[in-house]
Parts: C-alpha cells; structure tokens; sequence
C-alpha cells in the first residue's frame, strides 16, 4: 500500500456555528449552521471515508482494526487522533475536557487534550484560555455564584496563532474564529457556561455539567511552556508548533510549500494532512496526487518518503502513541 488516503469530511450543526466553511473551503455544506468539519476522524461520532484508490468506501476506524501495518502496527484499540475544522459564527461554551483516566471511568472513551491552529480571526477577537483561581476552594466558590467576569481567563487572537489546550484546561473559542483543531479522538465535552442560551432546536438551555467541571479544571491554571521551532529550507519554511515530550499524544506541523520538499516517515509513523490554503501536488513511488484547499489525507506508515510540491500552506499531525 503505497498511495495516500484522501478522505471526505463530515459536518456537524452547532448552535454557535455559521456558513463560513462554504465559502472558505468550498464545501458542499448541508442546511444549517454548521459549526464543526470532521475532517480525519476514527471516531464513531463522525467516521471518515476513504475517496480514493483500492480502500475508497472504507472507514479509518475499520483500517484501524483490519489494516494495522497502515498505521505502524499501533497497539491502541482506536484510533486515537480527531483533526477538525471549527467556524465559530457565535460564541462556544467555556468548557473543559477530561483526562484519559477520568474519561475512561466515567465516559468509557480516551481523555481530550487538543490544540488549535487560527486559520481566521476577526479583529478584536479573543479566546477564553484558563481561569484566575488561585485555589480549588476559591474556584468553586467562583462558578457557584456565577462570578463569570473575574473567573475567566480572555486572551486576545490573530490569524495565525496557535494554543495548546491540555485536558484540564478552561477554554472556549468566541465569536469570529476559525480554527483548525488538533485532538485525541474524544466527544466529551464538560460545559461550564453556556451564557444562558437556548437551543432553537429544544426551546431549552443546554445542559450544563458543573460537577464534572469542577472535578476535572486545572488549579492553579498553568500555560504550558510550548518551544515553537521554525525553519526555512529554500524557499519553504517548516514550523513544528507541539510534540512530545510537551505533548504526549500528537505532534503537530505547519508546512508552508513554495518548492519541492521531501518528507520521510520514522518507521511506524503515519501523517495526517490537511491543506488549509493553495493548490499544488503530493508524489509517492512516481504517482502524482492534486492538493487543493480543504483536503484532508493521510499519508499511511507503509509510505516511507513523499514529495510535497506548490504552493501549499498544510497543517499536518502524527500521533505521541505507539
């Protein structure tokens, strides 16, 4: 097997979400606001489909089970990385994720640590990044009287930032963002405030879950210390944003293509590539494959080396775990 894995997205309505992925990517978005692409994704909340060559029709998570040498042979039973696309026409909730072993005992599913990548962001654009509790005492006490203001965390955004948001962490994208989302492969969402809005759908506020939230946020909240490493070859430029150790379940890359670049897998890796802006070709074993703005592929373990030619902007993504 030596040939990529494009892949079809799937779409999610969101209250908050709007129609901006159609006129960014060119998706053929169904009715709604739509706030969420699932672009490469095992997960069985939005299952990717293989569109090309001797696998199309077939779904990552089966891969993951049936064809384990397309992914290095992994030891884990699913597979563990979820890459999405979010438009926030309005607000996100303020919520927190779960750690791997408070999600297994209480959800039965993997822990969501995640990152996001700015694809867009309106001027005055902010992010809601931790909280300013200084003790779990003074945390709950915070959120039991609705002390919103003096809580939360906001963090001014602009295109081309990038935030990694590790399970325990207070976060919510606000209105006017597109991000690009990195994260395990995980639904859970434990929703802390949801500004007193009602779903047009149930004509009801939507649930919220302040025990799980209160057990799970991080206190005192700390950045995480990322080491942002940049280069140039020519006229390319390569940004490594995450990886382990920092980031224990996924590395994550921009690569931004003027000229042919050569990429070569460590063995066991496979890549996960999604093309946020420009045209241009990805080579394999002498085949060409045609790259355009919101395609979503991934490059399997049996391919040892590819060529990336164009002019590509790619965010692209390998998993921590073996």
């Amino acid at each position: 097997m030596s040939e990529p894995l494009f892949l079809k997205p799937v779409f999610h309505q969101k209250l908050w979400g709007g129609r901006k992925l159609e006129s960014a990517f060119d998706y053929d978005l169904p009715d709604g606001n739509i706030g969420e692409c699932w672009a490469i994704s095992g997960h069985p909340h939005g299952r990717s489909m293989v569109e090309n060559g001797e696998l199309a029709g077939q779904y990552v998570d089966d891969l993951w089970k049936d064809h384990k040498e397309l992914f290095g042979d992994p030891k884990g039973e699913v597979f563990p990385l979820l890459t999405k696309i979010l438009d926030a026409e309005a607000s996100l909730s303020v919520q927190v994720h779960p750690d791997n072993e408070y999600a297994e005992k209480h959800e039965g599913e993997l822990g969501k640590t995640e990152c996001w990548y700015v694809i867009d962001a309106e001027p005055g654009s902010y992010l809601i990044y931790g909280h300013h509790a200084k003790t779990k005492e003074q945390l709950d006490s915070m959120i039991e009287s609705g002390d919103w203001e003096h809580l939360l965390r906001k963090i001014p955004v602009k295109t081309g930032d990038f935030f990694y948001v590790p399970s325990g962490t207070v976060h919510a994208l606000n209105k006017g963002i597109m991000v690009l989302e990195t994260q395990q492969s995980s639904d859970t969402t434990y929703r802390l405030y949801d500004y007193d809005r009602v779903d047009k759908t149930t004509g009801k506020k939507r649930e919220l879950h302040i025990k799980q939230s209160e057990d799970t946020i991080m206190v005192p909240h700390k950045d995480p210390e990322l080491n942002i490493v940049k280069c140039s070859e020519g006229k390319n430029e390569f940004t490594t944003f995450v990886q382990p150790p920092i980031s224990p379940y996924f590395a994550v890359y921009r690569w931004q293509i003027k000229e042919p670049a050569v990429f070569n897998h460590e063995i066991g890796k496979y890549t996960l590539v999604s093309v946020i802006d420009g045209n241009g070709r990805l080579t394999i074993d002498g085949n060409d494959y045609k790259l355009s703005k919101g395609q979503h592929l991934i490059i399997p373990a049996t391919v040892s080396q590819w060529t990336l030619d164009g002019d590509l902007d790619v965010i692209a993504s390998e998993s921590g775990e073996e």
